[in-house]
């Protein structure tokens, strides 16, 4: 099975994430979020398969910088555009099993893929 992870380089989780999986022997395809971007089409499935409200990450400091009008009304087209635009908004790691969609890297997601 080939895993694929969405992450962002600097991202400590998912640095840790990448190693374990690795290490477990798991075949990865890496897409930096921010070097590599999401395509459109991946967004809309990733959001339509877990929900666009696990995908949007409402902490991050590129969340809290944009104005009240960007963040208000928020709506699946919404946060796909403004995820297409600031792609640190994608809570990361998420890891495409091709039949799961799982966001980030707590023990849940760990005992399932290690």
């Amino acid at each position: 099975m080939t895993l694929t992870v969405y992450h962002l380089k600097t991202c400590d989780t998912c640095r840790k994430a990448i190693k374990a999986l690795q290490a477990a022997g798991q075949n990865l395809v890496l897409v930096d979020v921010r070097a590599d971007g999401v395509p459109e089409a991946d967004l809309a499935r990733l959001a339509n398969s877990i929900g666009w409200e696990k995908l949007l990450n409402t902490r991050s400091t590129t969340w809290r910088g944009l104005s009240d009008d960007e963040k208000s009304g928020m709506v699946q087209d919404k946060a796909l555009k403004l995820m297409g635009k600031h792609p640190t908004l994608i809570k990361r790691p998420v890891i495409d099993t091709g039949t799961n969609v799982l966001v980030g890297w707590k023990a849940d997601v760990q005992d399932m893929l290690l």
